[in-house]
């Protein structure tokens, strides 16, 4: 039904699936970096298709799939999901006579900001998303993450300092944005940053109170930029800085010192270990595949009774 080939692929018809090298026919589930590629035509949500355009230039050829409406690509029916990863991210339910395969993604079942929440249609075949696929990564509740970082940002502007959140430009920074600017906390975003959140904006999702940087609006306000090492991450006229990396990494003590921030904060927009067995439990499927994670987690999978297997070949991708 599938195989792997330095990406993922439906066999008949062939359709490649988040591989970054051109092809013929590309369905692309959300359109971060490494899961886009330049194809002839690509097959995604409206939402993602605004994005993958910004990211990959205005000619590209994009077929809409809005969420829960079935195209027909060739003898296959494919329907996508809310995949609550980011603006747009969606699973591909494809089903022909061979029966269902449901590819995740990368996805994420809890709560969102700016990103529709997750659906999970039952399938024969699951192919999933597993990069949080060790018992040790089970996030905190996102409240008492929220309220951690509202904290932080809070004290920073009350001690006449600029709290600067470094977070991933698509997705996380906008998701931090929009809890910001709902508890009244008003945000300055780099520029790289900006330009995705003016499609945000375009395709209905309120930010608030956001502005392109200008460091003579800094005092009040906090500032979103991009993570510590990434090119440009730095803004001309933050004397003062307190740094708050946003990534579920945080859940591991050290990743303040690997970023080189102040405080990490582990709000994520990928599922944790129990989000990714629940995910086996609910879409039913007969054989599990997993991609992009621990290949341990085939192993938590087996245990609890699934007919679970790696896809070979899909555990070199860097994670975002």
């Amino acid at each position: 039904m599938f195989h792997w080939d330095r990406g993922l692929f439906y066999n008949r018809p062939r359709l490649a699936l988040d591989v970054c090298r051109r092809q013929p026919h590309g369905f692309v589930s959300h359109a971060h970096a490494d899961h886009i590629g330049p194809h002839e035509v690509a097959y995604c949500t409206p939402e993602t298709g605004k994005l993958y355009k910004l990211r990959m230039g205005a000619m590209r050829r994009v077929v809409e799939v809005p969420y829960r409406r079935p195209f027909e690509f060739g003898d296959v029916r494919l329907t996508t999901y809310p995949a609550g990863h980011c603006l747009g991210s969606a699973m591909a339910l494809l089903e022909s006579d061979e029966g269902s395969l449901l590819y995740t993604g990368d996805f994420k079942l809890g709560e969102s900001a700016t990103a529709e929440r997750a659906e999970l249609p039952r399938a024969d075949v699951l192919v999933m998303e597993s990069t949080f696929g060790k018992p040790r990564y089970r996030m905190p509740p996102r409240s008492e993450t929220v309220e951690r970082l509202l904290t932080l940002v809070r004290e920073a502007i009350a001690d006449g300092t600029t709290p600067v959140l470094h977070a991933y430009p698509l997705g996380k920074s906008q998701e931090a944005t929009r809890i910001l600017t709902a508890a009244g906390i008003p945000v300055l975003q780099h520029p790289t940053i900006f330009a995705v959140s003016e499609v945000y904006r375009q395709c209905g999702v309120d930010l608030g109170d956001m502005r392109l940087y200008d460091p003579a609006l800094l005092p009040g306000r906090a500032v979103m930029t991009l993570p510590q090492g990434a090119r440009d991450f730095r803004l001309a006229g933050i004397r003062r800085p307190v740094s708050i990396a946003i990534t579920g990494w945080a859940i591991d003590p050290g990743t303040k010192y690997r970023w080189g921030v102040d405080h990490a904060l582990p709000l994520s927009d990928h599922a944790d270990f129990d989000e990714l067995m629940e995910t086996a439990e609910r879409v039913g499927a007969r054989e599990i595949y997993c991609t992009h994670g621990p290949a341990e987690f085939v192993g938590h999978l087996q245990a609890a009774g699934f007919n679970a297997l790696p896809v070979k070949g899909s555990y070199q991708k860097r994670l975002f």
